[in-house]
């Protein structure tokens, strides 16, 4: 069974950090591009940041670059999302996902697998 399982939600003050993680399990981690994407309360879901296969390659959304920063060690079979200088704006569930094809990430249109979601609330 291939599952994503995301760990490290929460609340947080704004101007604070948080780390989220995904663990990719049933599958080669190695062969994915891993993605993290967000839905904030009444809005649709966007891409946040991408990371492909052996980690050289990263992509982000501009209102997280220089904020956030994606990794993924390999030998661990997760990827990472750590955030700092949050904001409330930053409030969403979290979603990580993975597919096999990095030029289609951002897109969030056709990812082989997702999470079941992360809270992050971030306070005023």
């Amino acid at each position: 069974q291939v599952q994503l399982v995301e760990s490290g939600g929460g609340l947080v003050q704004a101007g604070g950090s948080l780390r989220l993680s995904c663990a990719l399990k049933g599958r080669t981690f190695a062969t994915y591009a891993m993605g993290w994407f967000r839905q904030a309360p009444g809005k649709e879901r966007e891409f946040v940041a991408a990371i492909i296969r052996g980690g050289a390659t990263t992509n982000y959304a501009d209102s997280v670059k220089g904020r956030f920063t994606i990794s993924r060690p390999d030998a661990k079979d997760t990827v990472y999302l750590q955030k700092n200088s949050l904001t409330p704006e930053d409030t969403a569930v979290y979603y990580c996902a993975a597919d096999q094809n990095w030029f289609t990430m951002d897109s969030g249109s056709s990812m082989a697998y997702w999470g079941k979601g992360a809270l992050v609330t971030v306070s005023s």
